[in-house]
């Protein structure tokens, strides 16, 4: 199963109804055969789904195009580092742990000389009071302290979690804009929706439990060799009996949760395709296709929880035996020792507890090793993300001047396919020059080049002498913005939402921006103006308005030079003329580069660059342009027509 999610997308759009089955027939289950017979078809069923498990996960390290996935040694790195950082915490809650687990030890230590004591003197026993008053006092200590830990792991592990999704969310917006659209969306939703939340119940419950457990036991199997070693010893190597099956559960948990999920990405790439496709889905017939895709996927799914399915119930077996078999143990060589001389009533009564109280702690050491199994896979999967390579290096250079030019821009997005072809073109500060052509021309990925998001596979785009993918993003921003016809309103005020670039801006500037782009009057109207919150789940704006407030973003951002990329393409053509309007003045002074498909656009330009085929056939002002009846005139007069 490929991690390659975008090159296998088209393959989701085709009639599968000929195709083998997405489960090879070997994974069904036989029809009615012996007992034996199953069996063996049980674990040859297991053994293939480990073989598609091990495929899944080596195919995950260096994918070609779709997101990588860590190994264990970085999320053990990552996790380490964020203890590292809370040493003072991360010693306080094992200081506080110790403590309440070894004040939990004492109780059965008390328990077994009060059995001796009553085995010594019978009826006759004294100080039962003072005896009673000490296992009430250890107790009460023991809540003490295990309040007290209890509050230091919630603290830490809320601590924890803080900064691991802080990590997440800087790590996804570095990550490079042509990556992020190169690859599937469907995976990368998966990992920052169903993995960020797995990491998150991973560290902030599983790691400190572990630690408390882990404590628990330490101290417990100390106890158990203080109070007898012979009584200790046989129960502690029956325990240990279910090591091979631990060890087994540890080496290949992590490629089955890869792979689990991987296949929750398949399925979200597929319903996400089918969705945004649902008007070609009905158009063209297409829902019994898509229906038997995501069918598929969760076929797919379904094997892939199997075979972890059936780990965990190995090793739980393997546990069961173990947590069992030990309380007998200890009896058979108690009775055995103490008619011997070996041991005395009082050390037996303290190993049984022991035993019986141990087998919890080591239940949960294994549970939230299980856990963190969960929590690994997903951290790995988030991890993968850091690991995408940067699309660039910046520079020290500082661009001296504000004159944009490009020489020789030729671009792919997938090797051998040029989408531009040889382009050379310098604008004139403070210029509007319009770009049209054909949709599928090469318009939109100028305008990326010429913004500096990505770079050409030959020539340059340079601002100031300097290339624009060679400047830090927070310098390049500053010199060239682009505003495509795509807009996110995020969860804020108004005045969130459009001080994004500049966070010390004024009101008097947010108002004026808001103004310039037509938009302060519908503004001034809400409930509270400029404070009023917007994005998911609150007040809702209309494609028109969200356009504006990007495009007053991008005023606040103040750059010398524009790339509007079909910026108004969501307004009505009414509005949108009145918002080109409007921004006139506002640009003045500034280059400004307008992609779009409405040719009033370029009428206002001062020049108009046609792409055709991926290269500038014409360049020019609109009346040179007409009274060269080319390409352009063509366009125009279809447009007045």
């Amino acid at each position: 199963m490929s991690t390659d999610l975008l090159a296998t997308s088209a393959e989701t759009w085709r009639d599968r109804a000929a195709d083998p089955p997405a489960v090879p027939p070997e994974l069904d289950p036989p029809g009615r055969v012996g007992l034996r017979e199953r069996n063996h078809a049980l674990w040859q069923r297991h053994d293939l789904r480990r073989q598609r498990a091990e495929a899944v996960y080596d195919s995950s390290r260096n994918p070609v195009r779709g997101w990588p996935v860590s190994g264990n040694r970085a999320v053990l790195a990552f996790f380490g580092g964020l203890v590292r950082e809370r040493k003072r915490s991360f010693v306080l809650l094992v200081v506080l742990n110790a403590l309440a687990a070894a004040s939990a030890l004492v109780v059965p230590r008390l328990l077994g000389s009060l059995v001796n004591r009553v085995a010594a003197e019978g009826a006759a026993v004294t100080g039962l009071g003072t005896l009673a008053l000490a296992v009430v006092g250890v107790v009460v200590l023991q809540a003490v302290f295990t309040f007290g830990a209890q509050r230091t792991s919630t603290h830490f592990g809320q601590d924890l979690l803080a900064s691991a999704r802080e990590h997440v969310v800087r790590t996804i917006l570095r990550l490079p804009v042509g990556r992020v659209e190169g690859a599937s969306t469907g995976d990368l939703v998966t990992r920052v929706t169903r993995d960020v939340g797995t990491m998150a119940r991973s560290v902030q419950w599983g790691v400190p439990r572990l630690l408390i457990s882990l404590m628990t036991v330490v101290l417990s199997v100390v106890a158990m060799l203080l109070n007898s070693v012979v009584l200790a010893v046989p129960a502690l190597v029956v325990f240990a009996l279910c090591a091979p099956a631990v060890r087994t559960y540890l080496r290949r948990a992590p490629k089955a949760y890869i792979t689990e999920g991987a296949t929750y990405s398949r399925i979200n790439t597929t319903l996400t395709e089918t969705v945004e496709g649902s008007r070609t889905v009905e158009a063209l017939g297409l829902s019994l296709a898509r229906v038997r895709a995501g069918s598929d996927d969760i076929a797919v799914s379904a094997q892939a929880e199997r075979y972890g399915m059936t780990l965990r119930n190995v090793l739980f077996a393997a546990l069961n035996a173990a947590f069992q078999v030990p309380q007998v143990v200890t009896l058979v060589v108690g009775a055995y020792g103490y008619s011997q001389g070996w041991v005395d009533l009082g050390q037996i009564t303290t190993a049984l507890l022991y035993v019986v109280a141990l087998a919890e702690p080591l239940d949960a050491v294994i549970g939230e090793v299980d856990r963190l199994q969960v929590g690994a896979a997903s951290t790995s999967r988030l991890l993968g993300i850091a690991e995408v390579p940067p699309d660039r290096e910046p520079g020290d250079r500082v661009p001296a001047g504000v004159d944009l030019a490009a020489e020789d821009l030729r671009f792919a997005y997938r090797e051998g396919h040029d989408v531009l072809h040889g382009v050379d073109l310098r604008l004139r500060t403070g210029e509007r020059l319009a770009v049209v052509g054909p949709s599928g021309s090469g318009k939109s990925t100028l305008g990326r080049l010429l913004s500096g998001i990505n770079r050409p596979r030959t020539g340059y785009a340079r601002v100031g002498g300097v290339d624009l993918v060679d400047l830090p993003l927070e310098v390049l921003r500053t010199e060239v913005a682009l505003v495509t016809q795509e807009h996110h309103v995020f969860i804020g005020t108004v005045r969130d939402n459009v001080v994004l670039a500049r966070e010390d801006s004024p009101d008097d500037a947010v108002r004026q921006a808001l103004a310039a782009v037509g938009g302060w009057s519908w503004v001034e109207r809400l409930p509270e103006g400029l404070d009023t919150m917007i994005g998911s789940g609150r007040f809702s704006l209309t494609p028109a308005q969200a356009q504006q407030v990007a495009l007053a973003r991008l005023i606040i951002a103040d750059p010398h030079t524009l790339v509007l990329d079909e910026a108004t393409s969501l307004i009505d053509p009414r509005t949108a003329r009145t918002l080109e309007g409007s921004m006139n003045n506002l640009l003045e002074g500034r280059t400004v580069v307008a992609i779009a498909h409405r040719l009033h656009t370029a009428h206002d330009a001062d020049r108009i660059a046609v792409v055709l085929d991926g290269r500038i056939v014409e360049l020019g002002s609109h009346d040179e342009l007409i009274d060269l009846d080319g390409e352009y005139a063509d366009l125009w007069h279809a447009w007045t027509s």
